[in-house]
């Protein structure tokens, strides 16, 4: 008996003639079923894969891919360790900087900030803050101008040429005693990263500028690294605190990030496990679907029997109705959910507060190997939805079924 009779019957089960029977109606439920399970989740892991990759994308153009900082305040002779650092194959660029909290006063009012001093010629080469300038070129920044973040001067009102004072959280003496260290600067330049809290919560300065307001002389807070394959970001910062010695402290972005990425993949699996039960009450619905058609062609199946069918050939009868009802409402949820995605990533419909989730839209990236995985998983569901009706199927007495028909 060929497997295309098999699939013959099955089809006859499920495309019954009657309008409206209570079998087709359970099918139709099924299969929808199945296509909200299988949509929701193709969404809402194209979503959390998005938000993944904003975050690691606005990540990396903020900061380096590896840090070396020294055991101490500051780190002292840094053109020696930016000599070793490009010795490593792997290094495209180092950049010093300097790094202190500080008390930004503007006409509008005064706000704790986070003071970074960069060498712009170099920092251009190691971080994608200088592509994400607002307003002004990052070469302007010499002297006593400072950049400040778009969000923070919408904030408080600044703009292009308006002077701030930033204050130092260290004093110096004075005859009227112990006063902080207060330097007025120039605004030259907006940035706009597209992350809130460092464009809130952070301004630009002159790497010299910075040595002296805070009091460090020649030394640095540390050297920043970027890399040619931030994947093997980790390996190469192993290469480098090797090269270094353990008087200083090497880190990689990975390392720096560790928590916020664990958290959003213990997240996304914990929402696919979630929505995973939406596949499984539609299994149910397929078990009841299959059940119900065994009540109602019982008679047919005896015939069947009566004729020669195998039981096993018709346990495989009301398997592939099964994986016939799983099919469609996988092949109807990947449709439908990869149209969504599309529709959210074409026309960005849903805006979101930047101060809380850091985007202002929702990001969605589609990405096959996840689709896959979930159409698998929804195939074996739907396939194991079966087992029991068709054993129930394959376990019927002809002879009882037709004796008093």
């Amino acid at each position: 008996m060929s497997l295309s009779f098999e699939a013959m019957v099955a089809f006859r089960h499920l495309r019954s003639r009657r309008r409206n029977t209570l079998v087709s109606t359970i099918t139709a439920v099924s299969i929808l079923g199945i296509a909200l399970g299988v949509g929701t989740l193709i969404v809402v892991t194209s979503v959390m894969s998005g938000y993944t990759g904003s975050m690691l994308d606005m990540i990396l153009s903020t900061t380096s891919h590896i840090l070396i900082q020294g055991d101490g305040v500051g780190v002292e002779g840094y053109e020696d360790i930016i000599g070793k650092v490009m010795k490593n194959p792997h290094a495209v660029a180092a950049s010093p900087y300097v790094l202190g909290q500080a008390l930004l006063k503007t006409k509008n009012g005064t706000v704790g900030i986070a003071v970074k001093g960069v060498d712009p010629q170099r920092e251009a080469d190691v971080t994608g803050v200088v592509g994400e300038m607002a307003q002004g070129r990052f070469g302007d920044l010499k002297g006593k101008a400072v950049f400040v973040g778009k969000d923070l001067a919408d904030e408080k009102g600044l703009k292009v040429g308006d002077e701030v004072t930033l204050i130092s959280p260290s004093q110096v003496a004075s005859p009227f005693g112990m006063i902080p260290v207060m330097s007025r600067f120039t605004i030259t330049g907006l940035f706009e990263t597209g992350m809130y809290d460092y464009d809130m919560g952070m301004v630009l300065i002159n790497l010299k500028s910075a040595q002296s307001f805070f009091d460090m002389g020649d030394s640095v807070t540390g050297v920043a690294v970027k890399v040619d394959d931030v994947r093997k970001a980790p390996q190469i910062a192993r290469d480098l605190q090797g090269a270094l010695g353990y008087s200083f402290w090497v880190r990689d972005w990975k390392s720096m990030n560790r928590n916020l990425f664990a958290a959003l993949r213990i997240q996304k699996f914990t929402l696919f496990v979630i929505l995973l039960l939406i596949v499984l009450v539609a299994a149910f619905n397929i078990v009841g679907t299959l059940i119900m058609v065994v009540m109602e062609k019982g008679r047919e199946i005896a015939i069947l029997i009566a004729m020669g069918a195998t039981r096993r050939s018709i346990g495989r009868i009301f398997r592939m109705e099964g994986l016939l009802i799983g099919t469609a409402g996988t092949l109807l949820g990947i449709a439908a959910g990869t149209g969504l995605c599309w529709a959210l990533a074409r026309y960005k419909f849903i805006d979101l507060p930047r101060s809380v989730y850091y985007l202002s839209t929702l990001p969605v990236r589609v990405r096959l190997v996840e689709v896959l995985i979930i159409g698998g998983c929804a195939m074996v569901i739907s396939y194991l939805s079966t087992v029991y009706p068709a054993w129930r199927a394959s376990r019927l007495h002809p002879a009882e079924i037709l004796r008093y028909e």
